[in-house]
């Protein structure tokens, strides 16, 4: 197990609390939803041995605080964050880069945004929702779950959240938290106190986030778009895998849903190493 280094970064309106790792190529790896830096400690240290392996809390979350805790989010502001990442990490080459849901939202737009940053993107379910046929359902889901959270508050927010997102017939019970490794359980108390932000600034901006198809068909030798095996069906899974189609690339599977990063760290590293390496 490497010994990770802790610093803090100023950028525009915010402050990012960022972990590295290792030696070698520089490995950017942007968390999703509610989650940050730690959401990644079950692979960190195996990829370390390999990589020197960045990751950070987005603006506003856990460790990464705002000056404007009001500020409005916006998914390019954040891709510029995992910019002056790279910046101060890698300044001289490209990284490779993963994103997880909102994460892999972020990676997408850093990637058409500064292609010359990134050497190759695995992005993992991206909830891209603009890229479906059936984009105005999901526009309305997002209007619900706000709609939820200003009259009755989150609870109600999340549950209209989680049942948008599942497949038909699905229950709305969270894979995850089905069968979590103990280091993941420990993770919840920060995780939960950060849906507040996720579900009122994150969720509306970045499900609204309509990539550059034509950007990324001519990125696509560098971009892996990936999906969990369990997970098929569901709006995340959906959205990544239409874009996948749209683009003419392939579509790989990772282990467990969702959340497979939580559920299966060890398996979900393995691949990500070879996606890379592919």
């Amino acid at each position: 197990m490497t010994v990770p280094t802790i610093g803090r970064l100023r950028v525009d309106g915010a402050t990012l609390h960022h972990v590295v790792r290792g030696q070698g190529p520089l490995l950017l790896l942007i968390p999703g939803g509610a989650g940050g830096a730690a959401s990644f400690d079950g692979i960190a240290d195996d990829l370390a041995a390999e990589y020197t392996v960045a990751t950070y809390d987005p603006r506003g979350m856990s460790r990464s605080t705002l000056d404007d805790t009001e500020a409005e989010q916006s998914v390019a502001e954040h891709a510029t964050d995992a910019l002056r990442i790279l910046d101060l990490l890698s300044p001289g080459e490209p990284a490779r880069v993963c994103g997880i849901s909102s994460g892999a939202i972020t990676a997408l737009h850093l990637l058409t945004a500064h292609p010359g940053r990134v050497e190759r993107l695995v992005a993992h379910e991206p909830p891209v929702v603009e890229v479906l046929p059936d984009a105005s359902e999901h526009r309305a889901l997002i209007a619900r779950v706000q709609e939820a959270f200003r009259t009755e508050g989150l609870m109600p927010a999340m549950a209209v959240f989680a049942a948008g997102l599942k497949k038909a017939g699905d229950t709305v019970e969270p894979e995850a938290a089905r069968r979590l490794p103990p280091q993941a359980a420990a993770r919840a108390e920060a995780t939960m106190a950060n849906l507040p932000y996720f579900v009122g600034r994150i969720v509306p901006r970045f499900m609204s986030y309509a990539p550059d198809v034509h950007r990324l068909r001519a990125l696509s030798d560098r971009l892996v778009l990936a999906g969990g095996q369990d997970s098929r069906g569901e709006l995340p899974y959906r959205s990544a895998a239409f874009l996948a189609d749209l683009l003419g690339t392939g579509f790989r599977h990772f282990p467990g849903g969702h959340t497979g990063l939580t559920t299966h760290p060890a398996e979900f590293g393995e691949l990500l190493r070879k996606a890379f390496r592919a």
